[in-house]
């Protein structure tokens, strides 16, 4: 339900704004038992801090290993050294055995926050197109840009809020672009 991204920020059809925030992965298993609690309590403090939703959300594909077979390919015609060339040919064969034979995925973790702006309008709006008066495309325009704006503000002060409790965790956080976002979805 898209209607457009914009600035880094989905625009719902229901006119409600989403910011996606890519988070890293942790190794849990490989924590001390002190570690893996503080980062417990750290995940639990930043929940229990947040006064919005937010939305995690995995995303698993299965890796495409033919760009680096590919490489390995060329790699091997260019060996002058018939010992590398048989190496590199093993090389190349056990790997896509390898790839063959297990399900290797790779997994993006990722964080919707959203915010639905009030549905009051301003400056008497509601009574004015009650009253029949008509806006001009030109006031239009600079309205809803300016509502797109504070809007985008209020979702960015909720992305920071959710960036932060994220790294006290110790996850790495970036936010995504316009970019990353359409080529997400």
């Amino acid at each position: 339900p898209i209607k457009e991204i914009r600035d880094g920020v989905l625009v719902l059809k229901d006119n409600s704004y989403r910011g996606i925030i890519m988070a890293s992965s942790l190794n849990f298993a490989l924590k001390s038992q002190e570690e893996q609690t503080s980062i417990l309590l750290q995940f639990q403090n930043f929940l229990n801090s947040l006064d919005f939703s937010v939305q995690f959300f995995i995303q698993s594909r299965k890796l495409d290993i033919r760009p680096y077979v590919s490489l390995l390919e060329e790699r091997h015609a260019e060996q002058k050294n018939d010992l590398m060339k048989i190496q590199t040919r093993e090389y190349i064969d056990f790997v896509k055995n390898f790839t063959e034979s297990s399900n290797i995925m790779s997994k993006n973790f990722f964080v919707v926050i959203p915010y639905s702006p009030s549905i009051i309008t301003k400056k008497g709006g509601a009574i004015r197109d009650l009253l029949g008066k008509k806006k001009t495309d030109e006031e239009f325009s600079e309205e809803k840009s300016a509502q797109f704006e504070q809007n985008k503000t209020q979702l960015e002060q909720r992305i920071s809020v959710a960036k932060q409790g994220l790294i006290r965790s110790g996850v790495r956080t970036v936010r995504l672009g316009t970019e990353e976002l359409v080529e997400l979805f």
